[in-house]
C-alpha cells in the first residue's frame, strides 16, 4: 500500500523538490500551501506524516502543529525551517513535533527522517494495539453485583500502595483482579513482576525472589536478578502465596518490612520500592493453624482482602462471559463466530462449576471446535455440565429394568453419586444443587452405601 505525505509550505520550489524526491521513493505526496489548507486535507485524506514549514503567512507551522495535534495525536510531523532556532526547535518537540530538519534539504536526510518517521509511527500503534490487547486479556467480565462491588473496590484501592490479598476458589481470576489493580495504579508505567510460588521447586524459591550471585550455587554460572529487583518501583504479584515454603515467607517478610536485601551468594544490600499482591486458593488462616504459614507474614500481606465470588453465586454473568469467549475464540483461531441458544445457555447456569470461570472457558472452546453447526444448542452440550444429557443416558440402560419402585431407587443411588462425583464429595454443595437437606443427603448416601464419595 502506497503511503502518503502531505508537504506543508507556501514556496513553490520546496514543494515541488519534495514532491520530486518523495514519488521516486514510492510515497504518494499531497501539497499545501498553508497551516488552513493543510488542516483540511488532513481531515480530508488521513495522510501518514506531516513535512512542516515553520514559517509560513497567516498561521505559522507552530501554531498548525498544535492544530494538528488537537485532530490526529498521533500523527508524526517533522518541523522544516531554513533559519530554526534551538528555542523553535524545544518548543516544537513540546508540541509533539517527532524531529526538526533544517533548509536546505538534504536529500539523503528528508528520506531517512522520514522513514524513521513513520517506523516509529508503525511501532507506536503496534504498541497501542498491543495495549489494548492486554486490556481485553485482563478484562474482568460481569455485570452481576458481585462483580460490580469487585470492581469498585479495585477502583479504590488502585491508586493507593496498599498491599492487597486476593483470595478466590481455582479459576475465580485472582490474576485479573491483581493485573486490573496493577493497571488502574500510579505504577502502571512500570513493571508487574509475576511469580507463581506454587511451580518454583522450594530450592530455588529465594533465588527466583532475591536474584543470585555468579556461583552461588550449582548451576549459578551467572549473575541473576530475583523478581523483587525487576519489580522495582513496579508491582510483585505472588500467586498462590501458601505454597511458599516457611523459610522463603521468613526471608519474604523480611524484605517486605525492610524493601531491601541481598541476593542469594552475595552480600551487597539492594534496596527496593516494590508494591506486593498476593493470591490465594487457601484459607491461611487455617494453614496458620497447621503451622504452613507464618501468621506475621499472613498480617502484613492482608491489608486490603478481596475476595472472588465462585462463579455459581453469579451465574448471570454466564451469557457474559460465553458471549467473550465465543469472540475471543473466533479471533484466535480464525473459525467461524459461533453463538449459544438461550436453552444451552440455560442449561450452562444450572451447572455448578466446580472449576469456575476457567472451566466455563475450557468448556467453550471445545464445543466451538467440536460443533459443526453456527448455534450451538442444547443437545451439543455433553454431562456433566447437561443435566438432562446425564439423566437420559442413565434412563436407557439398567433404569428400564424391573419394577417402577426398583427403577425409581436405581436412579435415585445414580444421581446422588453423580451429584457427589460433580462437587468432589462436598455434602454441603451437592445438598444446595439438588435441592434437599444436608441430613437427609447424609441418611441417603449411608442407605446407598456412598460413603466413599463423601468429602
Amino acid at each position: 500500500m502506497v503511503r502518503t505525505i502531505l508537504v506543508v509550505d507556501d514556496e513553490v520550489s520546496i514543494t515541488q523538490s519534495l514532491d520530486g524526491i518523495l514519488t521516486d521513493e514510492g510515497f504518494e505526496v499531497i501539497i499545501a500551501k498553508d497551516g488552513a489548507s493543510a488542516l483540511e486535507k488532513i481531515e480530508e485524506l488521513m495522510p501518514e506524516l506531516v513535512l512542516l514549514d515553520i514559517w509560513m503567512p497567516g498561521m505559522d507551522g507552530l501554531e498548525t502543529l498544535a492544530k494538528i495535534k488537537e485532530i490526529s495525536p498521533t500523527l508524526p510531523v517533522v518541523m522544516m525551517s531554513g533559519h530554526g532556532t534551538i528555542e523553535t526547535a524545544v518548543k516544537a518537540t513540546k508540541l509533539g513535533a517527532y524531529d526538526f530538519i533544517e533548509k536546505p534539504l538534504s536529500l539523503e536526510k528528508i528520506i531517512l527522517c522520514v522513514q524513521n518517521a513513520l517506523d516509529y509511527s508503525r511501532l507506536e500503534e503496534e504498541v497501542s494495539l498491543l495495549k489494548e490487547k492486554e486490556k481485553r486479556k485482563y478484562k474482568i467480565t460481569g455485570s452481576s453485583q458481585a462483580i460490580l462491588d469487585l470492581k469498585e473496590q479495585i477502583q479504590v484501592v488502585a491508586p493507593t500502595n496498599a498491599w492487597v490479598l486476593i483470595t478466590g476458589e481455582n479459576g475465580t481470576g485472582k490474576e485479573l483482579v491483581a493485573h486490573a489493580i496493577h493497571r488502574q495504579s500510579r505504577r502502571a508505567n512500570k513493571p508487574m513482576i509475576e511469580m507463581n510460588c506454587a511451580a518454583i521447586p522450594e530450592e530455588l524459591i529465594e533465588s527466583e525472589l532475591f536474584g543470585h550471585e555468579k556461583g552461588a550455587f550449582t548451576g549459578a554460572g551467572a549473575k541473576k536478578k530475583g523478581k523483587f529487583d525487576l519489580a522495582h518501583e513496579g508491582t510483585l504479584f505472588l500467586d498462590e502465596i501458601s505454597d511458599m515454603s516457611l523459610k522463603a515467607q521468613s526471608k519474604t517478610l523480611r524484605i517486605l518490612q525492610e524493601q531491601k536485601f541481598e541476593r542469594v551468594g552475595g552480600s551487597r544490600t539492594i534496596h527496593v520500592d516494590v508494591r506486593v499482591l498476593a493470591a490465594t486458593n487457601k484459607d491461611l488462616e487455617k494453614e496458620i493453624e497447621k503451622g504452613a504459614f507464618r501468621d506475621d507474614l499472613y498480617f502484613r500481606l492482608n491489608v486490603i482482602p478481596i475476595n472472588l465470588p465462585p462463579l455459581r453465586e453469579r451465574r448471570e454473568d454466564i451469557r457474559e462471559l460465553v458471549d467473550e469467549f465465543l469472540n475471543e475464540m473466533s479471533l484466535r483461531t480464525n473459525l467461524e463466530l459461533k453463538e449459544f441458544s438461550e436453552e444451552a445457555v440455560n442449561t450452562l447456569k444450572n451447572y455448578h462449576w466446580p472449576g469456575n470461570v476457567r472451566e466455563l472457558k475450557n468448556l467453550i472452546e471445545r464445543l466451538v471446535i467440536m460443533t459443526p453447526e453456527k448455534t450451538i444448542h442444547l443437545k451439543d452440550i455433553p454431562p456433566p455440565f447437561n443435566q438432562a444429557s446425564d439423566i437420559r443416558e442413565t434412563s436407557n440402560t439398567s433404569l428400564m429394568e424391573g419394577s417402577f419402585k426398583e427403577a425409581k431407587i436405581r436412579f435415585e443411588k445414580e444421581y446422588i453419586e453423580t451429584k457427589l462425583r460433580e462437587f468432589n464429595g462436598n455434602i454441603s454443595q451437592t445438598a444446595e444443587a439438588i435441592g434437599i437437606e444436608r441430613s437427609n443427603l447424609h441418611k441417603k448416601i449411608k442407605a446407598y452405601g456412598l460413603e466413599d464419595f463423601r468429602e
